[in-house]
């Protein structure tokens, strides 16, 4: 009788208590085992070279610096680059298209029952790809939407709106002209059916298309 292969995991979450809770729940399963843990995107890369895991636990929301989704991004351009499998609390459109558009192999909920991140684990790592509900209904609404579809340019101008920025700011974050961000910005109106800057973020919110900023509570 063959023994099942052990699946070798890197956990990825700014929050120690976080993961020494995922590493507790883990390590319950015997194929499957936590080789290290990373808080950013630095300690990540040095982490995923030195262990060499199969599977990456990712959360999207790493404090300062860079995302889950540009870490992502770092990991699977490196040689012989682990799978990853994003674990966060964030279901809106913009990060989930972030996380798949940087190559993660999954996108589950942190709510989800302990037996669904294992089955997640398992067959991420035999190279399937693995979506929540939620995140597998977005994206199905996202491609089947029979009214206009916002462009990722529209909802990355929809972060920076939520966040409070001017037209000048987000053209200098975007590196576009302030007239490219004003055409956007009509754009977004329209498909979203409002008038003003804080009726296109109440809408975005709404519709699960952007989380809300933190100072927005």
């Amino acid at each position: 009788m063959t023994e099942n292969p052990t699946t070798r995991i890197v956990i990825v979450d700014d929050h120690a208590v976080v993961r020494a809770g995922v590493r507790a729940l883990l390590e319950s399963q015997p194929d499957l085992s936590v080789v290290g843990e990373a808080a950013d995107t630095d300690n990540a890369q040095r982490v995923v070279r030195e262990t060499r895991p199969d599977v990456v636990l990712m959360d999207l929301n790493l404090g300062p610096g860079a995302d889950g989704a540009a870490t992502t991004s770092a990991l699977l351009a490196s040689p012989n680059p682990p799978r990853v499998l994003v674990l966060t609390t964030y279901d809106t459109e913009s990060d989930i298209l972030a996380a798949i558009d940087a190559g993660a192999s999954g996108y589950l909920l942190k709510d989800a029952p302990p037996a669904e991140v294992f089955d997640a684990i398992r067959r991420t790592a035999r190279g399937e790809t693995v979506l929540a509900p939620a995140v597998a209904a977005t994206l199905v609404r996202r491609t089947t939407s029979p009214g206009p579809v916002l462009t990722d340019r529209e909802v990355a101008i929809l972060d920076l709106l939520a966040e409070g920025l001017a037209n000048k700011d987000i053209a200098k974050q975007l590196m576009v002209s302030e007239a490219t961000v004003k055409s956007h910005l009509s754009h977004i109106y329209t498909k979203l059916d409002v008038d003003t800057r804080a009726g296109a973020v109440a809408r975005a919110i709404e519709q699960r298309i952007i989380r809300p900023s933190p100072a927005s509570g």
